[in-house]
């Protein structure tokens, strides 16, 4: 009965040691010496600063990408136990003792170390030869820019990762497919392609390039299991439905896991909340929620209100007015109505206040019980201080004369009538019934005289407006557009009809609370919308590029420089790795175009099996640099060497193939094979010659002679090459 326990329990394992050996040696070049140096490197001061915001919880804003790498380098901030205490303001500066260094780099590392046995599977999976798969890796292992970008708390080596782990998953689903599909495996790996995909979009915009060929790779493969006649309808049905939901529906359920988690991390008021519209800001713990907190939800007649401009460019502001009137005269000649100066002003005021009066009534207090504004009512807006009502007229604004000027009316006794009714238009009502609430409501004033709607220009005025931003009426415009747009921000009920009395209520804290949570979705689409619109500093660097210089390699950055010795980190590429990349590229795309019109006149130069394994080659690593380069010359944006790395890494992957290819279908004899191998052999010794001449600016760990210096210039670089070589 227990005769099974008569016999050991046998486990056989099969090891690939080149997948040993290339992990070991990806490790030891990521990892070793990672702390240094100890010091703020380049763009860790950039990725610093939201680390420190997620280990306090307090909300920022990044437009360069969504969240998840910022939270894989939180991550490693929290394991190394960091508080979050410590001023990333210059670069250089020496981290503090409480910086967990070696932590805080460590998942950029393992992302780069892991990258070179994927890199071997790839290859792999295409279905060429371990010798092809092992100089694929090795090409990834010895790159000096690769290296580099890896060993520093920055995102590169983190989404060339899940880029590789998306081909590679998707490689090993479709080799799946061919035997045991709807397998365990079949599955894991169909999952895993969607994961990878969301999370390289997740790690940086840059990383839907990836997606979005792996889905065309994938759309591809569908469309032939479509005309496989050996498969019954509801089976093919079965294989659409399953790689709609793994690779369309999870990415975007996965996707929204990131900010799900972004914001539940990110729940205090912060620096960057002035971007986020009212609604959002009050969501968050401190802050506006501290001073909104007990605000009535309704408005009404009488109430006492702060209306913010929705657009929030080129700075958020707040509909203002102040004693000062318009100039008579306009420097360039233009009069005005000499009214009083209506603004937006970008800072919290008293002047800000407005009380929102019923026309009919003179009162200016709310009634018991209060009577709500609604969808469509007819308002007037009393400026809270001077008690002036919000005018507009058949007046050119100051500075957009295609405008009406908006003005509070000033009465002086002459031929100008006041217009002060505005209509109310709330733009997100669910009914034409809708109450306008407190910093829910979005809403639009048009003038009732002259249908005019209340409008942002955003163009500061001279010195005589306080150099604030141009309010107007725009008589022409068509559609929606958020400069029109306004929410109530702060808001009380008035109970004082005297205007001293209301002086100093306008001060005093409100009473009544109110609940005004977010959903998760309203959150999520305000946070992407913002990310994917804030303006970035497109300023020019010393160290910017464009796409033509990285393909060349005519560009380099110093990341890093000792203070005290001649010890420096520069991002530089191996020159001979990235020139032979780039033949390489070219090579494929003659070779293919050969191909493909011999293949037209029916001449079949390669088996069909092998025909498509060079094309699924070609459109997944020549393609992969294609989607993750060619976009960059349309991208208004400052751009740097690193941008190019996502690219270089297909393009390195597709090297050792091209190499293989020639090999065996180009090298008729076995003596053009034996030169040909020579000459590979010298290549990839050249090859780790220059990447050991780097090593001191990869790691930078020794100091540098200046003759040292100059020997690594690129010209010098081949100069010293051919001499050797």
């Amino acid at each position: 009965m227990l005769g099974f326990l008569q016999h050991p329990v046998m486990v056989t394992a099969e090891v690939n040691l080149n997948m040993v050996a290339l992990t070991a040696m990806g490790l030891l070049s990521r990892l070793w010496q990672l702390a240094y140096p100890r010091a703020v490197v380049f763009d860790e001061v950039y990725y610093g600063q939201y680390i420190s915001f997620y280990m306090k919880r307090i909300f920022f804003l990044d437009g360069s990408g969504p969240p998840f790498g910022h939270m894989l380098l939180a991550l490693g901030g929290y394991l190394g136990g960091f508080d979050g205490n410590f001023l990333w303001n210059r670069i250089g500066a020496e981290y503090s003792s409480n910086v967990p260094v070696w932590s805080l780099r460590l998942l950029p590392a393992l992302s780069g170390a892991l990258s070179v046995p994927m890199a071997y599977e790839i290859v792999r999976e295409l279905g060429f030869s371990h010798c092809a798969a092992t100089g694929a890796a090795l090409l990834v292992l010895i790159e000096n820019a690769l290296i580099t970008q890896s060993r520093l708390m920055l995102l590169e080596s983190v989404l060339i990762f899940f880029n590789l782990l998306a081909v590679l998953s998707y490689l090993k689903f479709s080799n799946s497919q061919k035997h045991r599909p709807f397998s365990p495996r079949w599955w894991f790996w169909l999952v895993l392609t969607g994961v990878a995909c969301s999370c390289a979009v997740g790690i940086k915009y840059v990383g839907v390039f990836t997606y979005l060929l792996v889905l065309g790779v994938a759309a591809v493969h569908a469309w032939h299991v479509i005309g496989d006649q050996t498969l019954s309808n509801v089976r093919v049905l079965c294989h659409l439905l399953a790689r709609a939901a793994a690779l369309v529906v999870l990415p975007i359920l996965v996707y929204l896991l990131f900010f799900y988690i972004h914001l539940l991390l990110l729940y205090r008021s912060g620096p960057h909340d002035q971007i986020m519209s009212s609604a959002f800001q009050a969501s968050l713990e401190g802050g506006l929620a501290r001073v909104t907190q007990g605000q009535p939800l309704e408005v009404a007649f009488g109430s006492q209100v702060t209306l913010k401009n929705v657009f929030g460019q080129p700075v958020p502001c707040w509909l203002h007015s102040h004693q000062s009137t318009y100039p008579m005269i306009y420097e360039n000649g233009r009069g005005s109505s000499h009214q009083q100066q209506v603004t937006c002003y970008p800072f919290k005021d008293v002047n800000n206040w407005w009380i929102v009066k019923d026309p009919g009534r003179h009162q200016l207090v709310v009634n018991n019980p209060p009577r709500p504004v609604r969808h469509g009512d007819v308002v007037q807006l009393v400026h809270g201080m001077t008690t002036r009502l919000l005018n507009t007229h058949d007046v050119a604004a100051p500075l957009s004369p295609h405008a009406q000027e908006v003005s509070c009316y000033v009465d002086y006794n002459i031929s100008m009538p006041p217009q002060n009714l505005w209509r109310l238009d709330i733009v997100n009502r669910e009914s034409d019934t809708d109450v306008w609430k407190t910093i829910l409501s979005e809403v639009r004033f048009v003038h009732v005289n002259t249908s005019a709607i209340l409008k942002l220009s955003g163009v500061p005025l001279p010195d005589w407006g306080f150099r604030q931003l141009e309010v107007v009426g725009e008589k022409l415009f068509r559609g929606y557009h958020e400069s029109t747009v306004w929410n109530v921000e702060e808001h009380r009920y008035g109970r004082s009809q005297e205007q001293k009395e209301r002086e100093l209520e306008l001060h005093s804290p409100t009473q009544v609370d109110i609940s005004r949570n977010l959903s998760f979705m309203a959150r999520f689409s305000e946070l992407q919308w913002r990310m994917l619109t804030v303006r970035s500093d497109d300023s020019e660097h010393k160290y910017s590029s464009t796409p033509l210089d990285w393909v060349m390699l005519d560009t380099n950055i110093a990341y890093w420089l000792h203070p005290r010795t001649s010890a420096q980190i520069h991002l530089l590429g191996n020159v001979v790795i990235w020139a032979s990349a780039s033949l390489a590229t070219l090579a494929y795309a003659l070779l293919f175009v050969w191909y493909l019109l011999r293949r037209r006149r029916r001449v079949c130069d390669l088996p069909e099996d092998r025909w498509l394994r060079w094309v699924l080659a070609g459109a997944l690593c020549a393609g992969g640099w294609a989607v993750n380069y060619l976009p960059f010359f349309l991208m208004e944006k400052t751009l740097f060497l690193y941008h190019y790395l996502p690219a270089l890494t297909f393009q390195i992957l597709l090297l050792p193939v091209v190499l293989e290819h020639v090999s065996d279908h180009l090298c008729r004899s076995q003596l053009q094979r034996s030169l040909f191998t020579a000459l590979v052999v010298a290549w990839f010794t050249s090859a780790c010659h220059v990447s050991n001449m780097l090593r001191p600016l990869t790691y930078g760990d020794r100091p540098l002679s200046p003759s040292e210096l100059k020997a690594l210039r690129w010209k010098d670089s081949w100069d010293i090459l051919i001499r050797r070589y």
